[in-house]
């Protein structure tokens, strides 16, 4: 078993607990992990070195867990020929990233962004602060945990939540699933969680913008590849969008010279919403409980990604 990352000490000692007898390889350094990837049985984390070993007829490989939740880049089709099964983090992120959403949308809403580039220049200025998030309205596309947790903290704010997903299955605090286009019409704040995959590629495009209230801020913290950036970047500066919240990039990181850096009506951020001081707690949480499986001689089950689908 090699984990392409250093493990903390509880982290380690839990790992070799679980599964008693297995070799554990764990460090920063490659050079550490390298030699052992072709005979490596469970990969925890994914790099082109580990793609380039352990995807070979002579690879040992059987299962890989990646520490973190998309799984856009990984080589499913040669994850589906050589037998290899895949889980994710997805779960971990929904604290950090729903706290992220909301101060988004806090920051527009009471103008919290402009605030801070006023002080800036020793400026006190009003800048027009008017609007409240309570009682408004929010779609959330995708929910997933972390649309769930978005939508229970919404709740707080009196807001009416809608959803869209591909199963339009209701989820709690969701008072109503509807049609993309239609969450699209009547929302307020419009977040987008969905997962990179080919059929959400551009799924946000000009149509979408138009269909969007002016008065609506969009947020992003799903897949860049999900929205089309021209189409954004026409729907920011013709003002048929009142702004968005950024955490995700169809190119990362975001050239210096992007026309996204330089709008007052955008929040940018480095893809860091699920950065958290619980992360690697929470990722070993999703991980035991499959090892202990996997050791049995069964399937892990809790985060499978289904290779077909793509999440």
């Amino acid at each position: 078993m090699v984990f392409l990352m250093q493990l903390a000490d509880q982290h380690l000692n839990a790992a070799i607990e679980a599964a008693p007898g297995w070799e554990v390889i764990h460090s920063k350094e490659s050079s550490d992990w390298l030699p052992h990837l072709k005979d490596a049985e469970i990969v925890v984390g994914w790099n082109n070195q580990a793609a380039q070993q352990c995807l070979t007829g002579e690879s040992a490989l059987r299962w890989v867990h990646t520490w973190g939740a998309g799984v856009d880049r990984f080589p499913f089709d040669a994850f589906k020929r050589g037998g290899v099964m895949l889980t994710n983090s997805s779960g971990v992120h929904s604290y950090p990233i729903s706290e992220t959403i909301i101060g988004i949308m806090l920051a527009f809403t009471r103008k919290l962004d402009v605030y801070v580039r006023n002080q800036l220049e020793k400026k006190w200025h009003h800048s027009y602060i008017g609007l409240e998030m309570h009682e408004k309205t929010i779609g959330l596309m995708g929910v997933g945990a972390i649309g769930k947790e978005t939508a229970r903290i919404a709740k707080a704010f009196r807001m009416r939540v809608l959803g869209f997903t591909r199963s339009g299955i209701r989820a709690d605090y969701v008072d109503r699933m509807c049609g993309l286009h239609e969450l699209l019409s009547e929302s307020d704040y419009v977040v987008n969680t969905l997962p990179g995959t080919e059929a959400t590629f551009h799924l946000i495009g000009k149509s979408e913008f138009e269909t969007m209230k002016p008065t609506a801020y969009y947020i992003n913290i799903g897949r860049g590849q999900t929205t089309d950036t021209i189409a954004l970047i026409d729907a920011l500066r013709t003002k048929r969008i009142a702004g968005a919240g950024l955490d995700v990039f169809e190119e990362e990181p975001l050239p210096r010279d992007h026309p996204l850096w330089e709008m007052d009506n955008v929040i940018i951020a480095p893809h860091s919403s699920g950065s958290t001081e619980q992360y690697n707690d929470r990722v070993m949480d999703i991980f035991l409980p499959n090892l202990r499986e996997y050791v049995q001689g069964k399937e892990p089950t809790l985060n499978r990604v289904d290779l077909d689908l793509q999440y």
